[in-house]
């Protein structure tokens, strides 16, 4: 109809073919602009589309882990005013959806003949600075050379992981290895009354270990007898395997699982949010504590 007007228009003009044809000229002319320059989307459609590419950004820079909630506190963080249930719609409609932790494995063989140290944690992960208290703990991967073990440790304050070391073997080495890093760390241990807090494991318990943590200053502890599992560890370790081991395997080898391993930690310090912390990153929640303890003296 509206290309019979079209054809006949410059012959019998617009209103009377309208009016033969019982319809509006205006709705022909409301076509025929839409023709020219057609109408923007829906203002919910436009808002919808400008989101998603937000949404869609979030998630892949973000390892591709993170669910509703995170997506929608990063947007937050950025200045986003957008509510919960909007961005779980749009995820959804686009086929995205967060990581799943699964059953941790354990992975430390305690040694029943070494003499135990005392437990000065009992279960109470919390600590009101940094290097107050740190746990450590390792896990290990199949790979198509073998097993491939990773040990990390990590300071209770903001949960950033201190020291980490992959190995293709579960000797007491590489757990020391990761100890080192987090001892030659920047930040200060020696004056701050530091725990080291690990399971019953053989790797943790050899006299090279407990021997390095005395001459280095930090307090050993270890888990209670018949005490359930690390649960900072435990958490940390369950993270790593579902945001990096399951979800992008299979491994190859060992150094496959490093480079990624290596990743994961600058991105999970540095930008990834942790809900126990108040939505912040390890570091930026650490940097806020020594922000505040430089402004106390000024403030007296």
């Amino acid at each position: 109809m509206i290309g019979f007007v079209d054809d006949h228009r410059g012959a019998y003009r617009v209103e009377p073919i309208c009016r033969a044809l019982k319809i509006a000229p205006s709705t022909y002319h409301a076509h025929a602009a839409r023709r020219r320059r057609p109408d923007p989307a829906p203002p919910r459609v436009r808002r919808d589309g400008a989101l998603s590419a937000e949404i869609r950004r979030v998630f892949d820079g973000n390892f591709k882990v993170y669910g509703v909630r995170k997506v929608w506190r990063q947007l937050v963080r950025e200045g986003r005013d957008v509510a919960r249930c909007t961005v779980a719609r749009l995820m959804r409609t686009m086929g995205l959806q967060g990581v799943i932790r699964g059953r941790q494995t354990r992975t430390s063989i305690a040694d029943k003949a070494t003499p135990c140290l005392l437990d000065r944690v009992n279960r109470q992960f919390r600590a009101p600075r940094p290097n107050v208290l740190w746990a450590s703990d390792f896990t290990y991967v199949a790979t198509w050379a073998g097993f491939v073990y990773e040990a990390f440790v990590v300071d209770a304050y903001a949960r950033r992981i201190a020291g980490w070391r992959v190995s293709r073997s579960a000797h007491a080495g590489f757990v020391f290895d990761a100890l080192e890093q987090a001892l030659h760390d920047p930040r200060p241990v020696s004056d701050s009354g530091l725990v080291h807090h690990s399971d019953r494991g053989v790797q943790y318990v050899s006299i090279k270990y407990t021997e390095r943590l005395a001459e280095a200053g930090p307090e050993p502890s270890v888990d209670s007898v018949g005490d359930s599992y690390d649960a900072l560890a435990e958490t940390i370790n369950g993270l790593y395997k579902a945001e990096v081991i399951h979800r992008r395997g299979p491994w190859r080898s060992m150094e496959a699982v490093e480079y990624a391993t290596l990743e994961w930690v600058d991105w999970f310090n540095n930008r990834r949010l942790l809900e126990p912390i108040g939505n912040l990153p390890p570091a930026e929640a650490e940097a806020a504590y020594y922000a505040r303890r430089e402004e106390q003296p000024n403030a007296a």
